[in-house]
């Protein structure tokens, strides 16, 4: 270790003056890009959640809303059945008071005055019956305008939603077929400072640095360069994923004097040596990679140990497939 550091120190000078402050501006700059890139991805995935949400809550109120106007409908079809029956009733005693009248026409003034009064209040009520009926039908008529508006409503959102799940479980499936393609690929890596799980919809493949790097370097020796070989292929058989490259570093600060600035840049660095990797050996198109460095800030184990230390030095390859389609759907609504 003595002879190690004394070798980094007296090759302090080439590397400062081998690497321009403008690069190390640059990669800074691209790290709060591919942050910023980052929240929004987060923000997109909360947003979509809260869609689905929503689409499915506007499903419930439209189904209670059919229920209730069917249950109107029913009622006002009662009163009309019922004023109907009224009306008939009505014309048949009508029927029957002008029959009289006519047969007592030439009978008493006085009772035939009665017998004119009681059929013109028969009258008046008929009129009143019908319409109070015409008025149900009117109304029956717009609630079953409204209950069909609604309902051809409501099939377009089942349809945009069984659409937005079929999506989703298609993305699923993705998602566990490319865990198998890339577990059987990397499987003799497995146990050797490789893991490969699914979180949050995504494929992270896991190296820890003494896979790929040597202590403070961002050189990857042969054993993490046939690794990503492999990934590679894999990679390049499926376009439709878009590719992340994390670095992490431990907590313990680089050397005063050492040719990164700090664990940032040191991240950065090794995530952008794995991309050259990865690229060199597939047809992979650069514009499906991003690079990010993430420092020490995202533990995997918090504590201050070698073990603890070793784990969270490592480099994540984070897989996620494509979401344009559902991105289209959510456009149109």
């Amino acid at each position: 270790m003595i002879m190690r550091n004394l070798l980094t120190i007296a090759l302090i000078p080439l590397v400062l003056s081998c690497v321009p402050i403008s690069i190390l501006q640059e990669k800074n700059t691209q790290l709060k890009n591919y942050k910023e890139e980052n929240n929004n991805l987060l923000k997109e995935n909360e947003e979509l959640k809260v869609s689905s949400k929503e689409f499915k809550s506007k499903y419930y109120v439209c189904d209670s809303l059919r229920k209730t106007i069917e249950k109107e409908k029913l009622e006002a079809t009662k009163n009309q059945n019922a004023c109907e029956e009224r009306y008939l009733q009505l014309e048949k005693k009508y029927n029957e008071l002008d029959q009289s009248y006519k047969s007592l026409k030439q009978g008493s003034t006085y009772e035939t005055q009665k017998l004119i009064d009681k059929l013109q209040k028969s009258q008046e009520s008929l009129l009143e019956k019908e319409e109070q009926l015409n008025r149900i039908s009117a109304s029956l008529d717009e609630k079953k305008k409204s209950l069909d508006a609604l309902s051809k409503e409501l099939e377009k959102r089942n349809a945009r939603l069984a659409e937005l799940e079929k999506i989703l479980q298609r993305k699923d499936s993705t998602v566990m077929a490319l865990k198998k393609k890339v577990s059987d690929a990397l499987l003799g890596f497995e146990g050797q400072g490789l893991s490969v799980n699914i979180r949050n919809g995504k494929v992270y493949v896991s190296m820890e640095d003494k896979l790929l790097f040597k202590s403070g370097s961002t050189d990857i020796d042969e054993k993490g360069t046939l690794a990503l070989k492999r990934l590679a292929k894999i990679l390049e058989q499926n376009p439709d994923i878009n590719i992340m490259v994390e670095g992490h570093t431990d907590d313990v600060p680089v050397l005063k004097g050492s040719r990164y600035q700090d664990n940032w840049d040191l991240s950065v660095l090794r995530a952008t040596s794995v991309i050259r990797v990865i690229l060199e050996n597939s047809k992979i198109d650069p514009k499906r990679i991003t690079a990010a460095g993430r420092g020490e800030h995202l533990p995997v184990d918090p504590r201050k140990t070698p073990d603890a230390r070793q784990k969270n030095r490592r480099t994540e390859i984070i897989l996620t497939p494509k979401l344009d389609e559902l991105f289209k759907i959510l456009e149109t609504n």
